[in-house]
């Protein structure tokens, strides 16, 4: 266990300065977990998370998601599709606050490419 939360230590190391595990990073605040959207930037990722909000003219809930971007260490192996869990740091940049810190589950094998 490190970081003060439950998850579990990469195996490979990396030399990133903003890596949670190998570098000087620490995490605070909440913890999300979200699907891999985009790997298209360079150590970033977007995060989608869907969660269902209550209308209450209609008594019924309706699907909304945030795209939410977070740094992901080379130590991190990712792929679109991938569940991941991100926790909330220092600002890495204008947009950047989140760190991908565990790869909950893979991406199915087999896409529809």
């Amino acid at each position: 266990m490190a970081l003060g939360l439950n998850v579990e230590q990469p195996e490979e190391a990396c030399s990133d300065e903003n890596c949670p595990f190998h570098g000087t990073l620490s995490v605070r605040g909440q913890t999300l977990e979200g699907e891999v959207a985009s790997t298209d930037m360079d150590k970033t990722v977007i995060v989608e998370r869907e969660y269902d909000v209550k209308v209450p003219k209609y008594d019924r809930f309706m699907k909304r998601r945030s795209r939410v971007p977070a740094h992901a260490p080379p130590c991190v192996d990712l792929e679109v599709g991938d569940t991941v869990r991100i926790a909330e740091t220092r600002p890495l940049s204008k947009t950047k606050s989140h760190v991908v810190v565990e790869r909950v589950a893979t991406a199915a094998a087999g896409g529809d490419d």
